[in-house]
């Protein structure tokens, strides 16, 4: 066996290539690097769950970040556990072939009580005050102190939201580092996220992204040649391209202007009712997935949905099935932005009555992706001492919410989630084995069979 490294680098695209990532161009030309054809929704939660399985969402069902568990007739984002995700993964298989083999999945999605032998992953400590404290998941828990001795806390808030910037993904390198060296598995899965933070706040014009690409690129080089030193084998890909947008599309505020979404008032504030409503949908930057109640009732909403400006087109039945989206988890149909709009959560029409979760930050409970995340409000009189003032008042026991996140989706210069129409804007897997690369392209389901390529040719 070959000992092989996969760096998922969030966001790289061919285009984003060149200059400014010395060591990723050079990995490229001295190996080979493909055009990546990924999935439909282009997000993080279905692409690497296709990755690990070769399973279209259809076969593996994470059909997005988050669905609606009809079961219980709520929302859930951003969850776990990888019983979620169907189908036989890359280190399944490869014990399969080789009992000897062993994988470390560091910060892939799905990362809970897998059959990897080693796992690391964010998992915030929520005490019942409301208080939310940086932590991570490990497999075995005892590497979770390991890490934290060696490398301190884990920087949860520069993983995501206003203060998201490359010091998380300096940590998960250290971290990945530690455990290549420490436990020697055969595949180390690493995810990388820099680049999603500015593409999305920014968009992929901004001359700014420049110096993102350096630091990640720096990043990718250390560890690199880290590994390489010792012989192994390394691919670097990406799961989606994002593309500069100009606006958004309020879909679950126009599917309550038309009587089909409900809500409930709780203390002056609206919450939506998920299972008493017609229609609602589940924003995922470019793709909404739309739960519609009653079966008579898909073809007028989907009649709507393609006169919602913004709109690009909708799938039904068929349209699913054809986009290999057709799974009991997937709306009753799946609406796909233009490319140049995206999709809100937003159901409230009046923002004196937004919930209290949607000036937080707050992925499990919003019903839907929220990228203003990555923003604090500008209306805010010094925003920076009000968000110290918020952090006092919680270490002294107080009740205070962080609502320092604005409310204003034209913020957002960039998203994802639909099929890039170029090449060269979209994801791409690169390898240092020129011969394990073939064809003009390489497709998402194929990433799988790829990776076991390496580790056993």
């Amino acid at each position: 066996m070959h000992r092989t490294v996969v760096l998922n680098v969030v966001g790289l695209t061919g285009e984003l290539l060149g200059d400014a990532t010395p060591n990723l161009k050079r990995l490229a030309q001295e190996g080979v690097m493909r055009p990546l054809q990924t999935v439909l929704p282009a997000v993080t939660c279905t692409v690497q769950s296709t990755f690990t399985t070769g399973l279209l969402p259809s076969g593996h069902g994470c059909v997005a970040n988050g669905w609606y568990f009809r079961d219980i007739a709520e929302v859930n984002l951003w969850r776990q556990a990888n019983q979620l995700v169907t189908g036989e993964k890359i280190w399944e298989a490869a014990r399969r072939r080789d009992p000897t083999f062993t994988c470390a999945k560091l910060f892939w999605w799905y990362n809970m009580y897998s059959s990897a032998d080693y796992a690391v992953t964010p998992r915030p400590i929520y005490w019942a005050d409301g208080l939310k404290l940086p932590d991570i998941y490990t497999e075995p828990a005892s590497l979770r102190d390991e890490l934290v001795f060696r490398l301190g806390e884990f920087p949860l808030f520069n993983f995501w939201g206003p203060n998201a910037d490359i010091r998380s993904t300096e940590w998960i390198a250290r971290c990945a580092r530690h455990v290549y060296d420490t436990r020697r598995p055969t595949l180390t899965l690493v995810y990388l996220p820099h680049l999603d933070y500015n593409l999305q706040r920014l968009g992929p014009g901004d001359p700014s992204i420049e110096k993102d690409l350096r630091a990640v690129d720096a990043v990718c080089g250390e560890l690199i040649d880290h590994v390489r030193k010792d012989g192994a084998r390394v691919i670097v890909l990406s799961e989606y391209g994002i593309m500069p947008v100009t606006g958004a599309v309020h879909i679950n505020r126009e599917l309550r202007v038309q009587g089909l979404l409900r809500v409930r008032v709780e203390r002056g504030l609206e919450k939506l009712d998920a299972g008493g409503s017609e229609a609602f949908a589940v924003a995922d930057h470019q793709v909404a997935h739309v739960y519609v109640r009653r079966a008579e009732r898909v073809s007028e909403v989907k009649g709507l949905l393609e006169r919602l400006q913004g709109v690009d087109f909708v799938l039904d039945r068929e349209g699913k099935h054809a986009a290999g989206l057709e799974h009991s988890r997937s709306g009753e149909l799946v609406a796909v932005a233009r490319r140049d709009r995206w999709f809100t959560y937003y159901y409230w029409m009046d923002d004196s009555k937004a919930p209290e979760y949607a000036r937080t930050v707050d992925i499990h409970r919003k019903p839907g992706y929220d990228p203003v995340e990555l923003f604090v409000d500008s209306n805010l009189r010094v925003p920076r001492v009000r968000v110290a003032r918020r952090l006092l008042q919680k270490k002294l026991g107080f009740r205070y919410l962080m609502d320092v996140i604005p409310l204003d989706a034209a913020l957002v210069k960039g998203s994802h989630g639909r099929l890039n129409e170029h090449a060269g804007e979209g994801p791409l897997v690169a390898s240092t084995e020129a011969s394990l690369l073939t064809g003009t392209s390489v497709r998402a389901v194929d990433i799988k069979e790829i990776v076991l390529r390496h580790i056993f040719d």
